[in-house]
């Protein structure tokens, strides 16, 4: 079996390994750390958990241990596609770095542009950034590329999905071209294939086998869950992952739950600690402070429940992680991979378990098929009975109000002249008519105010009871009128 001491790296890297507690390097690492001290370019393809950071970061190191960095000019750049990868790449050059003296600084959003410029214009020999921030602070004049003389990229695949290719492009176009470039993905989609021809030069191919199998450390399941109404899915989907924990007891000590959306991250933290549930969310969206918070509270166990979106999903270390909780089925099969290899890592056991709806079985059977197994289909836990009763109750709030808005669309008088139900079943058409005769006659000798539509139903009725009666003149006729035609030609 190999072992770090037969790869060649600085005496003081491989002292800072041991104390690391780390003896043999995993297959991905024994494959690219070797062209990677030749100087080569080196395109590594491997899923997340195989040690790919430290198959840079590693000859990296001992490649900086000669040479002295300029102001504004990093003498190497990793790119990462999120802030916690980035963090984490960081974190592993403070470890391999302990006894050398290399310098390094973090390019990430959520943290000052000061600070961070101070660290470039003291000169760095490692640039840890974001595409995004990178290219910020390019822009703004504060930082020149032209002096990178290594460069990777870590999760293409990642960078491919959050749309950063553009900007991976653009920022090989301001490197130079004699850089060594170190490339990782999990993955190799056409797109980061192309980049690879244009960018890398006759690469060492280093492919660990794909790991579409998932460990067999992780117990799985799933649970076919269909919501009694769809507008309560949402909620019922909470109390089936309420009820799943629950049913864990003890045995579940931590763990993350993972959500498609950054919505449906934050409403499902809000519920379960509403239920007394020691858990907090954490996505993109979220202040860089409150994510790093988030994370380190998760790491030392002082938080129990951690709500993400894939954002922490790849590259991520967290020790010691008991169960994984697929909220929602992810969309890519490959994400089923990466999100449940949180938990059962360096040969631990762990669980992961999901939450299927009708419309993700689609996405159900992909997942299935990539990793080549059936997912086990585990009892929807028991929603007991007053759970229902409780749902009912909740279902005859919301329709009460919706009666409500429907009879107060009325309008007042429509609803003073709307006959009963009843008096339409008893009295005919006619009579009603007939009966609205003596209201109207007192309408049309009565003080003003009163309706135009009670005096117009009103005449009808009178021309109907006295046709020889003289219509709309009223008590006020004038006397003119009641003269035959011969009286008034004779007058």
């Amino acid at each position: 079996m190999t072992k770090f001491t037969d790869l060649n790296l600085d005496p003081k890297v491989l002292k800072a390994i041991a104390e690391a507690g780390y003896e043999s390097p995993t297959p991905i690492q024994a494959g690219a750390i070797p062209p990677a001290l030749e100087g080569k370019d080196v395109l590594g393809i491997a899923q997340t958990g195989t040690g790919k950071t430290a198959s840079f970061t590693l000859p990296m190191i001992t490649l900086l241990g000669k040479g002295r960095a300029r102001a504004r000019m990093p003498r190497s750049l990793v790119l990462a596609p999120t802030r916690e990868l980035a963090a984490q790449v960081a974190e592993n050059f403070d470890t391999y770095t302990k006894h050398m003296k290399l310098t390094k600084a973090l390019l990430i959003g959520g943290v000052s542009f000061k600070e961070q410029d101070a660290l470039i214009d003291r000169g760095v020999d490692v640039l840890i950034a974001t595409p995004g921030r990178l290219l910020d602070h390019f822009e703004r004049g504060k930082l020149l590329l032209t002096g990178v003389q290594i460069m990777v990229v870590d999760e293409a695949d990642r960078m491919l999905d959050m749309g950063f290719i553009p900007d991976i492009e653009k920022i090989f176009s301001l490197t130079p071209f004699t850089r060594q470039t170190l490339f990782f993905s999990a993955t190799m989609a056409p797109e980061i294939e192309r980049i690879t021809n244009t960018f890398l030069s006759a690469p060492a191919r280093v492919e660990v086998a794909r790991q579409a199998t998932t460990s067999e450390t992780i117990e799985q399941g799933v649970v076919m869950f269909k919501a009694s109404r769809k507008d309560r899915e949402g909620s019922e989907k909470r109390r089936v992952l309420r009820d799943l924990i629950e049913a864990e007891g003890k045995a579940c000590k931590n763990a993350i739950i993972f959500c498609n959306r950054k919505t449906d991250v934050d409403i499902t933290a809000k519920s379960l600690k509403k239920y007394g549930y020691d858990a907090a969310p954490i996505h993109g969206d979220l202040d860089q402070s409150q994510r790093m918070k988030t994370l380190d509270g998760f790491r030392d166990g002082t938080l129990r429940f951690l709500v993400a979106s894939d954002v922490a999903a790849r590259g991520l270390d967290i020790p010691d992680v008991s169960h994984v909780f697929n909220f929602d089925v992810p969309s890519h099969a490959e994400d089923y991979v990466h999100r449940i290899g949180r938990t059962g890592r360096a040969g631990k056991n762990g669980k992961a378990v999901m939450i299927c709806v009708p419309r993700d079985e689609k996405n159900l059977a992909d997942i299935e098929r990539l990793v080549e197994r059936e997912v086990p289909r585990l009892p929807v836990p028991g929603a007991s009975q007053p759970e229902a009763a409780e749902a009912q109750d909740a279902e005859k709030t919301e329709e009460k109000p919706k009666r409500s808005r429907n009879r107060s669309r009325k309008k007042p008088e429509d609803q003073a002249n709307a006959p009963s139900p009843q008096a339409k079943e008893e009295s005919p058409a006619p009579q009603s008519k007939d009966d609205t005769s003596e209201p109207a006659e007192e309408a049309k000798s009565g003080d003003e105010g009163k309706s135009d539509r009670g005096r117009s139903r009103g005449g009808r009725g009178r021309s109907r009871q006295d046709d020889n009666k003289v219509v709309g003149m009223g008590d006020h006729m004038p006397s003119f009128i009641a003269l035959s035609f011969e009286q008034r030609r004779a007058g």
